[in-house]
Protein backbone atom coordinates (compact mmCIF):
# COMPACT_ATOMS: atom_id res chain seq x y z
CA UNK A 1 0.00 0.00 0.00
CA UNK A 2 1.62 3.27 -0.72
CA UNK A 3 2.35 5.83 2.00
CA UNK A 4 3.88 9.28 2.53
CA UNK A 5 5.47 10.43 5.68
CA UNK A 6 3.19 12.30 8.12
CA UNK A 7 3.24 16.04 8.58
CA UNK A 8 1.28 18.69 9.45
CA UNK A 9 0.56 21.51 7.37
CA UNK A 10 0.45 25.65 8.25
CA UNK A 11 -0.60 28.79 6.56
CA UNK A 12 0.46 32.18 7.12
CA UNK A 13 -2.14 34.35 8.02
CA UNK A 14 -3.75 35.67 5.01
CA UNK A 15 -2.54 39.11 4.41
CA UNK A 16 -3.99 42.68 3.19
CA UNK A 17 -4.21 42.50 -0.22
CA UNK A 18 -3.27 46.24 -1.11
CA UNK A 19 0.23 46.27 1.16
CA UNK A 20 1.02 42.94 -0.79
CA UNK A 21 0.26 45.23 -4.27
CA UNK A 22 1.72 48.02 -3.08
CA UNK A 23 5.14 46.26 -2.46
CA UNK A 24 5.00 44.72 -5.94
CA UNK A 25 4.53 48.11 -7.29
CA UNK A 26 7.08 50.30 -6.16
CA UNK A 27 9.96 46.81 -5.93
CA UNK A 28 8.37 45.64 -9.36
CA UNK A 29 8.50 42.39 -8.32
CA UNK A 30 5.09 39.81 -8.49
CA UNK A 31 2.44 39.74 -6.25
CA UNK A 32 3.81 36.61 -5.15
CA UNK A 33 7.06 37.51 -4.25
CA UNK A 34 5.66 40.55 -2.53
CA UNK A 35 3.23 38.21 -0.21
CA UNK A 36 6.38 36.24 0.62
CA UNK A 37 7.88 39.28 1.97
CA UNK A 38 4.63 39.86 4.16
CA UNK A 39 5.21 36.91 5.23
CA UNK A 40 8.43 37.69 6.52
CA UNK A 41 7.06 40.22 8.81
CA UNK A 42 7.66 42.92 5.92
CA UNK A 43 4.65 45.77 7.00
CA UNK A 44 5.56 48.91 4.92
CA UNK A 45 6.89 49.56 1.15
CA UNK A 46 10.23 51.04 2.91
CA UNK A 47 10.76 47.87 4.54
CA UNK A 48 10.13 45.82 1.80
CA UNK A 49 13.36 47.83 -0.16
CA UNK A 50 15.52 47.79 2.74
CA UNK A 51 15.07 43.46 2.82
CA UNK A 52 15.98 43.29 -0.93
CA UNK A 53 18.68 45.93 -0.97
CA UNK A 54 20.16 45.87 2.24
CA UNK A 55 23.60 47.33 1.38
CA UNK A 56 21.92 50.27 -1.07
CA UNK A 57 24.03 53.39 -0.37
CA UNK A 58 20.65 55.26 -0.08
CA UNK A 59 20.03 53.21 3.46
CA UNK A 60 21.67 54.14 6.80
CA UNK A 61 24.12 52.03 8.40
CA UNK A 62 23.27 51.21 12.22
CA UNK A 63 25.25 52.64 15.12
CA UNK A 64 25.79 50.07 17.58
CA UNK A 65 27.43 52.80 19.82
CA UNK A 66 23.59 54.03 19.95
CA UNK A 67 22.20 50.83 21.24
CA UNK A 68 24.75 48.93 23.22
CA UNK A 69 25.21 51.03 26.00
CA UNK A 70 28.24 49.41 27.45
CA UNK A 71 29.88 49.53 23.94
CA UNK A 72 31.90 53.07 24.73
CA UNK A 73 32.75 51.87 28.32
CA UNK A 74 33.89 48.35 27.10
CA UNK A 75 36.02 50.00 24.11
CA UNK A 76 37.59 52.92 26.52
CA UNK A 77 38.64 49.80 29.07
CA UNK A 78 40.18 48.07 25.84
CA UNK A 79 41.81 51.17 24.55
CA UNK A 80 43.71 51.27 27.62
CA UNK A 81 44.78 48.13 28.31
CA UNK A 82 46.15 48.06 24.35
CA UNK A 83 47.99 50.66 24.61
CA UNK A 84 50.16 50.37 27.93
CA UNK A 85 50.46 47.00 26.75
CA UNK A 86 48.18 44.89 29.70
CA UNK A 87 47.65 40.97 29.13
CA UNK A 88 44.02 40.43 27.52
CA UNK A 89 42.66 37.08 27.31
CA UNK A 90 39.33 36.01 25.55
CA UNK A 91 36.98 32.94 27.16
CA UNK A 92 35.45 31.23 24.46
CA UNK A 93 32.94 28.04 24.22
CA UNK A 94 33.22 24.93 21.83
CA UNK A 95 30.37 25.51 19.37
CA UNK A 96 31.23 27.38 16.15
CA UNK A 97 29.84 29.99 16.89
CA UNK A 98 32.39 30.64 19.90
CA UNK A 99 35.59 29.72 18.00
CA UNK A 100 34.79 31.72 15.20
CA UNK A 101 34.56 34.54 18.24
CA UNK A 102 37.05 33.75 19.87
CA UNK A 103 39.52 33.64 16.14
CA UNK A 104 37.57 37.10 15.30
CA UNK A 105 38.73 38.83 19.14
CA UNK A 106 42.23 37.28 18.47
CA UNK A 107 42.82 38.36 14.90
CA UNK A 108 41.14 42.08 15.82
CA UNK A 109 43.22 42.64 18.53
CA UNK A 110 46.55 41.37 17.85
CA UNK A 111 46.09 43.71 15.05
CA UNK A 112 46.19 46.59 16.82
CA UNK A 113 49.37 44.55 18.80
CA UNK A 114 47.51 43.68 22.05
CA UNK A 115 48.96 41.17 24.05
CA UNK A 116 46.21 38.29 23.87
CA UNK A 117 45.86 34.81 24.80
CA UNK A 118 42.18 32.53 24.98
CA UNK A 119 41.25 29.42 26.74
CA UNK A 120 38.07 27.37 25.43
CA UNK A 121 36.67 25.39 28.75
CA UNK A 122 36.56 21.50 28.14
CA UNK A 123 33.38 19.72 27.64
CA UNK A 124 33.68 17.24 29.34
CA UNK A 125 35.45 18.54 32.50
CA UNK A 126 34.64 22.00 32.57
CA UNK A 127 31.00 22.07 31.13
CA UNK A 128 29.62 25.35 29.50
CA UNK A 129 31.07 29.05 29.92
CA UNK A 130 33.27 30.81 31.86
CA UNK A 131 34.26 29.63 35.10
CA UNK A 132 36.64 29.99 38.35
CA UNK A 133 39.64 27.22 37.14
CA UNK A 134 40.00 29.50 33.97
CA UNK A 135 39.75 33.09 35.67
CA UNK A 136 42.20 31.76 38.52
CA UNK A 137 44.40 30.48 35.60
CA UNK A 138 44.03 33.85 33.75
CA UNK A 139 45.24 35.36 37.08
CA UNK A 140 48.20 33.20 37.18
CA UNK A 141 49.11 34.72 33.46
CA UNK A 142 49.32 37.75 34.85
CA UNK A 143 45.82 39.01 32.46
CA UNK A 144 44.19 42.38 33.20
CA UNK A 145 40.97 41.91 31.24
CA UNK A 146 39.39 38.98 30.35
CA UNK A 147 36.81 39.23 27.51
CA UNK A 148 33.76 36.39 27.01
CA UNK A 149 32.62 35.21 23.67
CA UNK A 150 29.36 33.00 23.17
CA UNK A 151 29.01 32.63 26.89
CA UNK A 152 29.43 34.79 30.36
CA UNK A 153 25.84 36.18 30.79
CA UNK A 154 25.17 33.83 33.66
CA UNK A 155 28.39 33.12 35.04
CA UNK A 156 28.03 34.67 38.15
CA UNK A 157 30.36 32.76 40.48
CA UNK A 158 33.51 32.97 38.28
CA UNK A 159 32.92 36.92 37.12
CA UNK A 160 32.91 37.76 40.77
CA UNK A 161 36.30 35.73 41.26
CA UNK A 162 37.60 37.73 38.93
CA UNK A 163 37.03 40.78 40.82
CA UNK A 164 38.11 39.27 43.68
CA UNK A 165 41.50 38.88 42.17
CA UNK A 166 41.63 42.40 40.79
CA UNK A 167 40.99 41.63 36.92
CA UNK A 168 38.68 43.45 34.58
CA UNK A 169 36.17 41.64 32.50
CA UNK A 170 33.95 42.70 29.83
CA UNK A 171 31.15 39.93 29.01
CA UNK A 172 29.82 39.15 24.86
CA UNK A 173 27.07 37.05 24.78
CA UNK A 174 23.70 36.41 22.51
CA UNK A 175 22.07 34.01 25.17
CA UNK A 176 18.87 34.98 27.35
CA UNK A 177 19.19 36.67 30.39
CA UNK A 178 18.86 35.39 34.04
CA UNK A 179 16.80 37.06 36.67
CA UNK A 180 20.39 39.09 38.10
CA UNK A 181 23.11 40.08 35.74
CA UNK A 182 26.62 39.57 37.25
CA UNK A 183 28.75 42.70 38.54
CA UNK A 184 31.13 42.45 35.16
CA UNK A 185 32.45 45.71 34.14
CA UNK A 186 30.56 45.45 30.67
CA UNK A 187 27.90 43.48 29.40
CA UNK A 188 27.30 43.36 25.45
CA UNK A 189 23.77 40.98 25.31
CA UNK A 190 21.55 41.65 22.62
CA UNK A 191 19.26 40.51 25.04
CA UNK A 192 19.33 44.09 26.85
CA UNK A 193 18.15 46.28 23.82
CA UNK A 194 14.76 46.72 22.57
CA UNK A 195 13.33 43.56 20.64
CA UNK A 196 13.25 45.72 17.76
CA UNK A 197 16.77 47.44 17.20
CA UNK A 198 19.26 46.96 14.82
CA UNK A 199 21.26 44.44 16.32
CA UNK A 200 18.45 42.12 18.65
CA UNK A 201 19.49 38.90 16.26
CA UNK A 202 23.46 38.64 16.55
CA UNK A 203 25.38 35.63 17.69
CA UNK A 204 28.05 35.29 19.60
CA UNK A 205 30.24 35.96 17.04
CA UNK A 206 27.93 39.18 15.65
CA UNK A 207 28.77 40.37 19.41
CA UNK A 208 31.97 39.82 18.99
CA UNK A 209 32.14 41.49 15.37
CA UNK A 210 30.46 44.40 16.56
CA UNK A 211 32.98 45.06 19.94
CA UNK A 212 36.21 44.39 17.59
CA UNK A 213 34.90 46.70 14.79
CA UNK A 214 34.24 49.53 17.19
CA UNK A 215 37.59 49.39 18.97
CA UNK A 216 39.64 49.50 15.64
CA UNK A 217 37.74 52.47 14.85
CA UNK A 218 38.71 53.64 18.08
CA UNK A 219 42.06 53.24 17.22
CA UNK A 220 41.43 54.73 13.74
CA UNK A 221 43.03 51.80 11.82
CA UNK A 222 40.19 49.90 9.79
CA UNK A 223 40.73 49.07 6.62
CA UNK A 224 39.28 46.99 3.70
CA UNK A 225 41.23 43.70 4.50
CA UNK A 226 40.81 43.92 7.82
CA UNK A 227 37.41 44.28 7.58
CA UNK A 228 37.00 41.79 4.92
CA UNK A 229 38.59 38.95 7.38
CA UNK A 230 36.64 39.65 10.77
CA UNK A 231 33.89 40.07 8.40
CA UNK A 232 34.61 35.83 6.71
CA UNK A 233 34.59 34.83 10.70
CA UNK A 234 31.37 36.56 11.24
CA UNK A 235 29.42 34.79 8.23
CA UNK A 236 31.08 31.36 8.97
CA UNK A 237 29.82 31.96 12.91
CA UNK A 238 26.80 33.56 12.09
CA UNK A 239 24.96 30.96 9.96
CA UNK A 240 26.75 28.07 11.92
CA UNK A 241 24.95 28.95 15.08
CA UNK A 242 21.39 29.56 12.95
CA UNK A 243 21.32 33.17 13.89
CA UNK A 244 18.13 34.90 12.66
CA UNK A 245 18.84 35.94 9.25
CA UNK A 246 17.36 39.44 9.26
CA UNK A 247 18.27 42.98 10.18
CA UNK A 248 21.86 43.66 10.57
CA UNK A 249 22.53 39.82 10.35
CA UNK A 250 21.40 40.23 6.73
CA UNK A 251 22.88 43.27 5.80
CA UNK A 252 26.71 41.76 6.72
CA UNK A 253 25.67 38.68 5.17
CA UNK A 254 24.93 39.66 2.15
CA UNK A 255 28.62 41.05 1.72
CA UNK A 256 30.03 37.83 3.79
CA UNK A 257 29.18 35.12 1.54
CA UNK A 258 30.73 37.23 -1.36
CA UNK A 259 34.15 37.26 0.59
CA UNK A 260 34.61 34.04 1.44
CA UNK A 261 35.12 32.71 -1.77
CA UNK A 262 37.87 34.86 -2.33
CA UNK A 263 39.33 34.94 1.01
CA UNK A 264 42.90 35.60 2.19
CA UNK A 265 42.62 34.01 5.34
CA UNK A 266 44.42 30.94 5.02
CA UNK A 267 42.34 28.30 6.80
CA UNK A 268 39.64 29.67 5.18
CA UNK A 269 40.83 28.57 2.04
CA UNK A 270 41.54 24.77 3.15
CA UNK A 271 38.11 24.69 5.10
CA UNK A 272 36.72 25.23 1.72
CA UNK A 273 39.10 23.05 0.13
CA UNK A 274 38.83 20.05 2.06
CA UNK A 275 35.05 20.35 2.68
CA UNK A 276 34.81 20.57 -1.78
CA UNK A 277 33.59 23.81 -2.07
CA UNK A 278 35.43 25.41 -5.19
CA UNK A 279 36.85 28.52 -5.12
CA UNK A 280 35.37 29.43 -8.31
CA UNK A 281 31.94 30.04 -6.92
CA UNK A 282 31.17 33.48 -6.73
CA UNK A 283 29.24 33.50 -3.33
CA UNK A 284 28.40 31.01 -0.88
CA UNK A 285 24.88 29.99 -0.16
CA UNK A 286 23.80 29.97 3.74
CA UNK A 287 23.74 25.84 3.04
CA UNK A 288 27.55 25.67 2.20
CA UNK A 289 28.59 26.95 5.57
CA UNK A 290 25.31 25.15 7.28
CA UNK A 291 25.68 21.60 5.64
CA UNK A 292 29.95 21.86 4.41
CA UNK A 293 31.84 24.45 6.59
CA UNK A 294 30.07 24.90 10.11
CA UNK A 295 29.90 21.00 10.62
CA UNK A 296 33.78 20.52 10.15
CA UNK A 297 34.20 23.38 12.53
CA UNK A 298 31.64 22.59 15.28
CA UNK A 299 32.94 18.52 14.94
CA UNK A 300 36.17 19.48 16.38
CA UNK A 301 34.51 20.65 19.28
CA UNK A 302 32.26 18.03 19.84
CA UNK A 303 34.95 15.18 19.67
CA UNK A 304 38.35 16.90 19.19
CA UNK A 305 40.20 19.79 20.27
CA UNK A 306 38.97 22.90 19.50
CA UNK A 307 42.48 24.91 19.68
CA UNK A 308 43.06 23.11 16.12
CA UNK A 309 39.71 25.48 14.83
CA UNK A 310 41.18 28.12 16.77
CA UNK A 311 44.72 27.75 14.74
CA UNK A 312 42.77 27.34 11.71
CA UNK A 313 41.27 30.83 11.78
CA UNK A 314 44.17 32.71 13.23
CA UNK A 315 47.22 31.21 11.13
CA UNK A 316 48.85 33.00 8.09
CA UNK A 317 50.75 29.64 7.51
CA UNK A 318 49.34 28.01 4.57
CA UNK A 319 50.83 24.48 5.42
CA UNK A 320 49.67 24.83 9.16
CA UNK A 321 46.21 25.90 7.59
CA UNK A 322 45.74 22.90 5.64
CA UNK A 323 47.12 20.42 8.34
CA UNK A 324 44.19 21.87 11.11
CA UNK A 325 41.28 21.58 7.86
CA UNK A 326 42.25 18.36 7.44
CA UNK A 327 42.02 17.50 11.33
CA UNK A 328 38.44 19.01 11.24
CA UNK A 329 37.98 16.87 8.26
CA UNK A 330 38.45 13.32 10.30
CA UNK A 331 36.41 14.88 13.34
CA UNK A 332 33.93 15.62 11.34
CA UNK A 333 33.97 11.61 9.77
CA UNK A 334 33.83 10.29 13.11
CA UNK A 335 31.16 12.45 13.85
CA UNK A 336 29.27 11.49 11.16
CA UNK A 337 29.80 7.99 12.18
CA UNK A 338 29.00 8.78 15.93
CA UNK A 339 25.60 10.23 14.87
CA UNK A 340 24.51 7.43 12.39
CA UNK A 341 25.58 4.85 15.60
CA UNK A 342 23.48 6.68 17.90
CA UNK A 343 20.48 6.99 15.95
CA UNK A 344 19.92 3.91 14.77
CA UNK A 345 19.99 3.03 18.64
CA UNK A 346 18.08 5.63 19.57
CA UNK A 347 15.38 4.48 17.24
CA UNK A 348 15.41 0.85 18.76
CA UNK A 349 14.79 2.22 22.00
CA UNK A 350 11.82 4.17 20.92
CA UNK A 351 9.79 1.20 19.95
CA UNK A 352 9.78 0.53 23.49
CA UNK A 353 9.08 4.21 24.96
CA UNK A 354 5.35 5.14 24.65
CA UNK A 355 6.79 8.81 23.55
CA UNK A 356 3.38 9.31 22.05
CA UNK A 357 1.71 9.28 25.78
CA UNK A 358 4.33 11.36 26.88
CA UNK A 359 4.19 14.07 24.46
CA UNK A 360 8.02 14.49 24.41
CA UNK A 361 11.19 11.89 23.81
CA UNK A 362 13.27 11.10 26.58
CA UNK A 363 16.23 8.46 25.91
CA UNK A 364 19.25 8.23 28.46
CA UNK A 365 22.44 5.90 26.98
CA UNK A 366 25.84 5.06 28.65
CA UNK A 367 28.70 7.52 28.20
CA UNK A 368 31.00 5.59 26.57
CA UNK A 369 28.54 4.29 23.32
CA UNK A 370 26.78 7.79 23.31
CA UNK A 371 29.32 10.75 22.79
CA UNK A 372 28.15 13.75 24.43
CA UNK A 373 29.75 16.08 22.08
CA UNK A 374 27.26 14.77 19.25
CA UNK A 375 23.50 13.77 21.28
CA UNK A 376 22.85 17.48 20.32
CA UNK A 377 22.54 16.37 16.74
CA UNK A 378 20.93 13.11 16.73
CA UNK A 379 18.22 15.00 19.23
CA UNK A 380 18.14 17.56 15.78
CA UNK A 381 17.15 14.25 13.66
CA UNK A 382 14.90 13.07 16.07
CA UNK A 383 12.64 16.39 16.07
CA UNK A 384 12.51 16.17 12.29
CA UNK A 385 11.52 12.77 11.65
CA UNK A 386 8.99 12.66 14.64
CA UNK A 387 7.48 16.24 15.12
CA UNK A 388 7.83 15.69 19.02
CA UNK A 389 10.42 17.62 21.89
CA UNK A 390 13.27 15.39 21.99
CA UNK A 391 16.13 15.16 24.79
CA UNK A 392 19.04 12.73 24.78
CA UNK A 393 21.41 12.71 27.24
CA UNK A 394 24.38 10.19 28.38
CA UNK A 395 25.87 8.95 32.02
CA UNK A 396 29.21 10.26 32.75
CA UNK A 397 31.92 7.90 34.02
CA UNK A 398 30.65 7.23 37.24
CA UNK A 399 27.34 6.64 36.32
CA UNK A 400 26.12 9.16 39.04
CA UNK A 401 25.09 11.96 36.81
CA UNK A 402 23.21 12.83 33.31
CA UNK A 403 24.65 15.75 31.38
CA UNK A 404 22.08 16.00 28.08
CA UNK A 405 20.64 18.28 24.80
CA UNK A 406 17.12 18.84 23.95
CA UNK A 407 15.47 20.25 20.68
CA UNK A 408 12.09 22.27 20.85
CA UNK A 409 9.30 22.15 18.57
CA UNK A 410 7.48 25.66 18.61
CA UNK A 411 5.03 24.69 20.46
CA UNK A 412 7.26 23.58 22.91
CA UNK A 413 9.98 25.71 24.57
CA UNK A 414 13.23 24.37 25.78
CA UNK A 415 13.93 26.75 28.32
CA UNK A 416 10.91 26.73 29.36
CA UNK A 417 10.54 23.34 29.99
CA UNK A 418 13.96 23.26 32.08
CA UNK A 419 13.12 25.87 34.23
CA UNK A 420 10.02 24.05 35.17
CA UNK A 421 11.77 21.35 35.63
CA UNK A 422 14.70 23.39 37.59
CA UNK A 423 14.30 21.22 40.94
CA UNK A 424 15.64 18.08 39.61
CA UNK A 425 18.37 19.73 37.86
CA UNK A 426 21.77 20.58 38.61
CA UNK A 427 22.50 22.79 35.51
CA UNK A 428 20.71 23.98 32.43
CA UNK A 429 20.36 26.56 30.24
CA UNK A 430 19.34 27.74 26.42
CA UNK A 431 16.86 29.23 24.32
CA UNK A 432 13.06 27.80 23.15
CA UNK A 433 14.40 25.98 20.29
CA UNK A 434 17.93 24.30 21.94
CA UNK A 435 19.30 23.25 25.73
CA UNK A 436 21.59 21.29 27.51
CA UNK A 437 21.18 20.21 31.22
CA UNK A 438 22.58 18.06 34.08
CA UNK A 439 21.70 16.07 36.67
CA UNK A 440 21.73 13.69 39.33
CA UNK A 441 20.82 9.86 38.18
CA UNK A 442 18.43 9.92 41.49
CA UNK A 443 16.56 12.63 40.09
CA UNK A 444 15.82 11.26 36.87
CA UNK A 445 12.44 10.05 37.69
CA UNK A 446 11.44 13.06 38.94
CA UNK A 447 12.99 14.89 35.47
CA UNK A 448 10.72 12.19 33.41
CA UNK A 449 7.62 13.66 35.24
CA UNK A 450 8.44 17.10 35.45
CA UNK A 451 8.73 17.10 31.31
CA UNK A 452 5.67 15.05 30.69
CA UNK A 453 3.98 17.46 33.06
CA UNK A 454 5.65 20.23 31.20
CA UNK A 455 4.96 18.56 27.14
CA UNK A 456 0.83 17.83 28.11
CA UNK A 457 0.22 21.52 28.99
CA UNK A 458 1.86 22.75 25.72
CA UNK A 459 1.92 20.01 23.26
CA UNK A 460 -1.56 18.68 22.30
CA UNK A 461 -1.35 14.71 20.36
CA UNK A 462 -2.04 16.08 16.91
CA UNK A 463 0.54 18.24 16.91
CA UNK A 464 3.33 15.50 16.98
CA UNK A 465 4.39 16.01 13.69
CA UNK A 466 7.01 17.16 11.41
CA UNK A 467 5.37 20.82 10.59
CA UNK A 468 5.61 21.78 7.09
CA UNK A 469 5.02 26.04 6.88
CA UNK A 470 3.67 27.11 3.34
CA UNK A 471 3.97 30.40 2.01
CA UNK A 472 1.16 30.33 -1.30
CA UNK A 473 -0.96 28.21 -3.47
CA UNK A 474 0.90 28.31 -6.99
CA UNK A 475 0.33 26.78 -10.13
CA UNK A 476 3.10 25.10 -12.25
CA UNK A 477 2.52 28.24 -14.87
CA UNK A 478 4.01 30.34 -12.25
CA UNK A 479 7.40 28.69 -11.59
CA UNK A 480 9.56 30.40 -14.09
CA UNK A 481 12.96 31.68 -13.92
CA UNK A 482 11.96 35.03 -13.19
CA UNK A 483 10.54 33.82 -10.13
CA UNK A 484 13.59 32.12 -8.97
CA UNK A 485 16.08 34.50 -9.86
CA UNK A 486 13.75 37.11 -8.46
CA UNK A 487 13.49 34.53 -4.59
CA UNK A 488 17.31 34.40 -5.03
CA UNK A 489 17.97 37.95 -4.43
CA UNK A 490 15.73 37.38 -0.89
CA UNK A 491 19.41 35.50 0.01
CA UNK A 492 20.29 34.10 2.08
CA UNK A 493 17.59 32.22 4.00
CA UNK A 494 17.75 30.55 7.15
CA UNK A 495 16.57 31.44 10.44
CA UNK A 496 14.00 34.05 10.51
CA UNK A 497 14.06 34.40 7.07
CA UNK A 498 12.55 30.84 5.63
CA UNK A 499 13.18 29.56 2.36
CA UNK A 500 9.84 30.18 0.50
CA UNK A 501 7.64 26.91 0.37
CA UNK A 502 4.82 26.76 -2.16
CA UNK A 503 2.26 23.96 -2.72
CA UNK A 504 -0.03 22.97 -5.61
CA UNK A 505 -3.12 20.50 -5.66
CA UNK A 506 -3.38 17.61 -7.87
CA UNK A 507 -0.14 16.56 -9.39
CA UNK A 508 0.25 13.74 -11.06
CA UNK A 509 3.16 11.61 -10.52
CA UNK A 510 4.24 10.53 -13.80
CA UNK A 511 7.30 8.52 -12.89
CA UNK A 512 8.77 7.45 -10.14
CA UNK A 513 12.30 6.11 -9.26
CA UNK A 514 15.07 5.51 -6.11
CA UNK A 515 18.03 8.12 -5.95
CA UNK A 516 20.55 6.71 -4.38
CA UNK A 517 19.94 4.24 -1.29
CA UNK A 518 16.93 7.05 0.41
CA UNK A 519 15.78 9.27 -1.81
CA UNK A 520 12.90 9.68 -4.96
CA UNK A 521 13.06 11.13 -8.04
CA UNK A 522 10.28 11.99 -9.71
CA UNK A 523 8.53 13.41 -12.97
CA UNK A 524 5.63 15.58 -12.12
CA UNK A 525 2.12 17.43 -13.90
CA UNK A 526 -0.40 19.27 -12.48
CA UNK A 527 -3.68 18.44 -13.54
CA UNK A 528 -4.88 20.68 -16.58
CA UNK A 529 -1.44 21.49 -17.76
CA UNK A 530 1.25 20.13 -19.91
CA UNK A 531 3.90 21.57 -17.85
CA UNK A 532 6.33 18.80 -16.45
CA UNK A 533 8.83 19.35 -13.70
CA UNK A 534 11.39 17.19 -12.23
CA UNK A 535 10.93 16.68 -7.96
CA UNK A 536 13.41 15.32 -5.64
CA UNK A 537 11.95 13.32 -2.06
CA UNK A 538 15.18 13.58 -0.16
CA UNK A 539 15.27 10.56 2.15
CA UNK A 540 11.74 8.98 1.15
CA UNK A 541 13.07 6.16 -0.66
CA UNK A 542 11.10 3.56 2.00
CA UNK A 543 8.03 4.99 0.76
CA UNK A 544 8.10 4.22 -3.22
CA UNK A 545 6.19 4.03 -4.82
CA UNK A 546 4.26 7.01 -4.10
CA UNK A 547 0.81 7.52 -4.80
CA UNK A 548 -0.12 8.91 -8.26
CA UNK A 549 -2.55 12.18 -7.17
CA UNK A 550 -0.81 14.09 -4.74
CA UNK A 551 -1.14 17.55 -3.70
CA UNK A 552 2.65 18.62 -3.13
CA UNK A 553 4.57 21.64 -0.58
CA UNK A 554 7.97 22.17 -2.49
CA UNK A 555 10.92 23.94 -2.27
CA UNK A 556 11.69 25.71 -5.79
CA UNK A 557 15.29 25.20 -6.79
CA UNK A 558 17.73 25.20 -9.77
CA UNK A 559 19.42 22.10 -10.21
CA UNK A 560 23.15 22.47 -11.95
CA UNK A 561 24.68 19.38 -13.59
CA UNK A 562 27.56 19.09 -16.07
CA UNK A 563 27.23 23.04 -17.71
CA UNK A 564 23.34 22.81 -17.48
CA UNK A 565 20.94 24.08 -15.37
CA UNK A 566 17.29 23.70 -15.09
CA UNK A 567 14.15 24.29 -12.17
CA UNK A 568 13.15 21.18 -10.03
CA UNK A 569 11.06 20.93 -6.78
CA UNK A 570 12.14 19.79 -3.38
CA UNK A 571 9.62 18.05 -2.14
CA UNK A 572 9.11 18.77 1.14
CA UNK A 573 5.87 17.01 1.95
CA UNK A 574 2.90 15.74 -0.03
CA UNK A 575 -0.86 14.60 0.92
CA UNK A 576 -2.93 12.15 -1.12
CA UNK A 577 -4.95 14.78 -2.94
CA UNK A 578 -8.82 13.97 -2.27
CA UNK A 579 -11.30 14.98 -5.20
CA UNK A 580 -14.05 17.68 -4.64
CA UNK A 581 -16.33 16.04 -7.09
Amino acid sequence: MSRLPETRWSFYPQQKNELIQAIAKDNNISSLVAQVLVNRNIVSVGSAKVFLKPNDPSIATPDPLLEFGDLKKSIDILEIVIKKGGKIAVCGDYDADGMTSTALLLRAFRYLGALIDYAIPDRGSDGYGLNNRIVEKFAGQGVELIITVDNGIAAHQAVARAKELGLKIIITDHHDLPAVLPQADAILNPKLLDENCNFCGLAGVGVAYVLAISTIDRFKRLNREIIATLLELFTLGTIADLAPLVGINRRLLKKGLRLLPISKTPGIQALMQVSGLSQKLLILEPEDIGFKLGPRINAVGRIGDPPAVIELLTTDDAGIALERAMQCEAYNKQRQELCKTIEQEALELLHNIPWQEDRVIFLVGEHHRWHHGVIGLVASRLVEKYGAPTFIATTDSTGNTIRGSARGIPEFNVYEALNFSQEALEKYGGHPAAGGFSLSIENLDIFKQKLRQFAHQSVEPEQLKPSVKIDALVDFSDLTQELHLTLNSMNPWGIGNDFPIFWTPAVRVLEQKTLGKDHLDLKLMQSGSDIVFNGKAWRWGSYCPIPLLLDIAYKLEENKWQGKSQLQLNIISAKIHQSKC
